[in-house]
């Protein structure tokens, strides 16, 4: 039992901790960074291309997307934790049997979503508050992006299935190439053919499913070079029922931040299209700043699963230690960046007509939130081990309170102190999140959790 031919690959469970998880990590920063962009050159474009209004109306919906990207991921990443295990406890029967599973779930699960969206499409921007001068565009975006979200489930649950057998290359390589396509095709369609809004939308939608198509090739032909002499199966119901445990929790873990982002847009939008334009802004440049912290996170959840498979837990609790100082690391670097670059940062999003609301919306933004970065970045490492372990219950409760401090702090505090309500309440939550974990993590009880036998 084994693998045909040898690969290069990381393996988590005999080298270095610290060499092991940054080499891994490494690759899924920038991948995921890549991921950004779809939405990240959106907004450049039509911002500087076409107008404030369109590049509110993108931002309405980036809150709303971001959700269904963070359900794609968080399910992926969840379901890939039993296959990590498989892994790691060398039973690649099983092994295969988890993934053709979760793919067909996660198509299924795409489909479905799509449809709805396109359905209450209008009804959502509506519950968000969305203005009148935005809402045509805004709804435009949404509806071309929702035909398209059974690629980017299908995109995600396959990185993350790669990143589970200690491969976090080639959804780099992936994404490099869709992300490439799109920033080629948004200038194509906005600047040759005066598509604005819907151009943007098309061309992410075209990128997505060039890549969702070539990731899904790439993954079989990479497991027909797994033997085994177990059975296996296309679709397993047991299998579905045993990784839903910590597929459902992952997917709110992932979700916290984007879900907070989408019922806190609503109260941003009270305040008008400019105000929106620049907290737009500066959210796109929060989800870059993120990136190396989800990504320590996810890095963590896979190591901590491919050990726990092979009963090492010595080996997770110093994997976790150099987790957090790379995070503190990250942390340092992206508080100097943002202090000293965030109003180019900015600016590079808004044209010079924009009101001088919205650039001070944005900056406001950026240069408060860069001194807290190493919060979630903690609490990102400390979920990532509980749900590698397959401890659920007390990391998903935390990021419920996580998400009920922002939510409440933005809808309660909005009205008196204004907009700068809604990231004043980010820090305590993330904060509040990391304590709890890191309490469930200090008992030990994460090590006696058994997703396999």
């Amino acid at each position: 039992m084994g693998m045909k031919k040898q690969r290069k690959e990381i393996n988590m469970i005999t080298d270095h901790p610290g060499r092991s998880l940054l080499l891994f990590a490494l690759p899924m920063i920038l991948g995921n960074l890549f991921q950004q962009f779809y939405n990240i050159i959106d907004s450049v474009v039509v911002g500087r291309f076409v107008g404030e209004e369109a590049l509110a109306s993108v931002g309405a919906s980036f809150s709303i997307t971001n959700v269904f990207i963070a359900i794609a991921v968080g399910g992926g990443i969840g379901s890939s934790v039993v296959v990590s295990q498989f892994l790691g406890a060398k039973q690649t029967g099983n092994m295969k049997t988890a993934i053709s599973t979760t793919l067909i779930n996660f198509l299924t699960i795409g489909v479905i979503l799509g449809g709805l969206g396109l359905f209450f499409n209008d009804r959502i921007l509506f519950l968000m508050n969305t203005p009148s001068n935005v809402f045509e565009q805004a709804a435009v975006y949404l509806s071309i992006y929702f035909i398209g979200l059974p690629f980017l489930f299908m995109y995600n649950v396959q990185a993350a299935v790669f990143q589970s057998l200690g491969d976090s290359k080639t959804p780099l390589y992936l994404l490099l190439f869709s992300s490439l396509l799109n920033i080629v095709l948004d200038l194509v369609f906005v600047t040759q053919f005066h598509k604005g809004v819907s151009g943007v939308a098309v061309a992410t939608l075209i990128a997505q499913g060039l890549s969702a198509v070539l990731s899904f090739f790439v993954l079989i032909r990479r497991l027909k070079s797994y033997e085994t002499t177990e059975l296996f199966h296309i679709y397993d119901w047991k299998m579905t029922v045993h990784m839903m445990r910590v597929a459902i929790p992952s997917t709110l873990q992932q979700s916290i931040v984007h879900i907070g982002m989408l019922l806190v847009q609503s109260v941003v939008n009270g305040f008008g299209s400019a105000v929106m334009a620049g907290f737009a802004a500066g959210t796109r440049i929060e989800s870059i700043c993120i990136v190396p912290m989800l990504a320590l996170g996810n890095a963590m959840s896979t190591y901590t699963a491919q050990n726990m498979g092979a009963k090492k837990t010595d080996r997770v609790k110093k994997g976790y230690g150099v987790c957090c100082m790379m995070a503190a690391a990250f942390a340092v670097i992206i508080c100097v960046m943002m202090e000293g670059f965030g109003e180019i940062f900015i600016r590079s999003f808004l044209n010079e007509s924009s009101a001088s609301e919205a650039f001070a919306t944005g900056i406001s933004y950026v240069h408060f939130i860069s001194f807290f970065y190493i919060f979630i970045g903690l609490k990102a490492i400390t979920d990532g081990l509980l749900r590698g372990a397959g401890d659920v219950v007390v990391f998903t409760a935390a990021n419920l309170v996580n998400l009920a401090i922002r939510v409440s702090g933005a809808a309660l505090l909005a009205p008196v102190i204004g907009v700068q309500a809604v990231w004043f309440a980010v820090p305590i939550g993330w904060t509040a999140n990391y304590i709890i974990s890191l309490i469930r993590y200090l008992t030990g009880k994460w090590e006696r959790i058994h997703l396999i036998s």
